[in-house]
């Protein structure tokens, strides 16, 4: 925790600790509901709840059956195969798609610039129950409907604007000099961005594709309306298991996927450090 500045007064450091507590104690408040899941997920007994075994830590208490059950269950498997389908093909079109995007609206003489970037933003500020019945109605003409290809097209749709809001961040303290000068020396405006351009946004592109990532695999809504039984995904897997049959699988799987955010939330940390160094250098 870093030291106040020495013109503070006693009234400025109560209040910034007084933040600081709020701002700890509202984390704790949003985060121990999930952190809950883990342990329940090891529970040997089938129920949602910490049995007097698990209490007392008595190890016979606790097992990994609902963990090695993902891997027997041909739907659990089948939604997680759809996942990483869906999700990376998703990631691939609105990594390149966002990445374009930013690139046309970075630049001085693009016109209509507001308008343009509030509609590829409106994915994020319009209801998804919205976004989904009108891309219900919308595919049903084109026969989209159950495809995965419908699917990956609607996730790429929500996960351009995460790319667009990075790369265009990175864009921001981008030096243009540096892309006259490549194009001064004989390049192509294409090789520029390409061997320039490209190479010191990385960071900020990497870091979209993977909140786009994250957008489609934990994406529930547009699955309900566009998906059919062989595009079955995590989230709705997990959606149909409390419906019909609660199994502490679910709590498994849960788990699985609150290590799998904390992994790309820490690389989203550290591209965005070297984002930083490389904007100082």
């Amino acid at each position: 925790m870093s030291a106040s500045p020495v013109y503070y007064s006693l009234s400025h450091r109560l209040n910034t600790y007084a933040l600081k507590l709020t701002a700890w104690l509202v984390l704790f408040f949003l985060i121990v509901p999930i952190l809950v899941i883990v342990p329940l997920s090891f529970n040997a007994e089938p129920f949602f709840t910490f049995t007097p075994g698990m209490l007392q830590l008595d190890p016979s208490a606790y097992s990994l059956k609902w963990y090695a059950a993902i891997f027997d269950s041909n739907n659990w498997i089948l939604a997680i195969k759809n996942s990483f389908i869906i999700g990376v093909s998703a990631t691939a079109i609105a990594t390149v798609l966002g990445t374009i995007a930013a690139i046309g609206l970075s630049s001085q003489t693009m016109p209509c610039k507001r308008l343009i970037m509030a509609l590829l933003l409106s994915p994020m500020i319009v209801p998804l129950i919205i976004v989904a019945a009108g891309m219900f109605f919308f595919y049903s003409r084109f026969n989209l409907v159950a495809t995965y290809t419908g699917i990956i097209i609607a996730h790429a749709a929500l996960g351009v604007p995460f790319v667009i809001i990075t790369v265009s961040a990175s864009l921001s303290g981008f030096d243009s000099s540096l892309y006259r000068a490549g194009l001064s020396m004989g390049a192509s405006p294409l090789k520029v961005y390409w061997d320039v351009v490209l190479p010191i946004i990385r960071p900020g592109v990497i870091s979209g594709a993977l909140f786009a990532f994250v957008t489609s695999f934990d994406e529930i809504v547009l699955v309900l309306f566009l998906a059919g039984p062989q595009q079955q995904t995590i989230p709705r897997q997990m959606f149909s298991g409390l419906r019909e049959v609660i199994s502490p699988t679910i709590l498994a799987v849960a788990t699985l996927l609150i290590v799998t955010s904390i992994a790309l939330l820490i690389t989203v940390g550290l591209l965005r450090r070297r984002a930083q160094r490389i904007r100082e250098q």
